[in-house]
């Protein structure tokens, strides 16, 4: 017992022994709270993935604005006959490419034309087995590719 507890003749009274049980159960409590905090698995794998959430979130924000502001800088740096002819190319190829592709359309027989919007039809209907067909080509190439290397 400590010193507080103990009145003039060194035993505590009632209330004083009252007073120390009812401290000596809020500190248990307050430890058993603890412990039950650290084995809840779950509750600290959920702040973690809070914690690393906020992280990325933050790190993304970041990286957002430097690449805003490097390419601020080049934008500020570059000079203006330079976007200028920049703009210009850009727009030519954009202009080429929609001659080709009228050029090609044009010129494709229209039973082909069906038959490829057919195809895209299906393949868009169909995307799993397409890719997973696609990934089990690739797995064989890669196979006989590394066989072809080993005789």
């Amino acid at each position: 017992m400590n010193d507080e507890a103990q009145n003039t003749m060194g035993t505590p009274t009632p209330e004083e022994l009252r007073e120390q049980v009812e401290r000596t159960r809020d500190e248990h409590g307050q430890t058993l709270d603890a412990l039950a905090a650290k084995s809840d698995v779950k509750a600290q794998g959920k702040e973690k993935t809070a914690a690393v959430k906020e992280q990325a979130a933050s790190a993304s924000s970041q990286i957002r604005e430097k690449a805003a502001q490097a390419a601020q800088l080049i934008k500020d740096r570059t000079p203006d006959a330079v976007q200028k002819k920049t703009a210009q190319a850009a727009a030519q190829v954009r202009e080429t490419a929609s001659r080709a592709g009228q050029f090609a359309a044009d010129r494709t027989p229209d039973p082909l034309l069906e038959k490829a919007d057919r195809a895209a039809q299906a393949a868009r209907a169909n995307r799993t087995p397409l890719i997973a067909g696609g990934a089990l080509l690739i797995a064989f190439l890669l196979v006989r590719r590394s066989r072809g290397r080993n005789r």
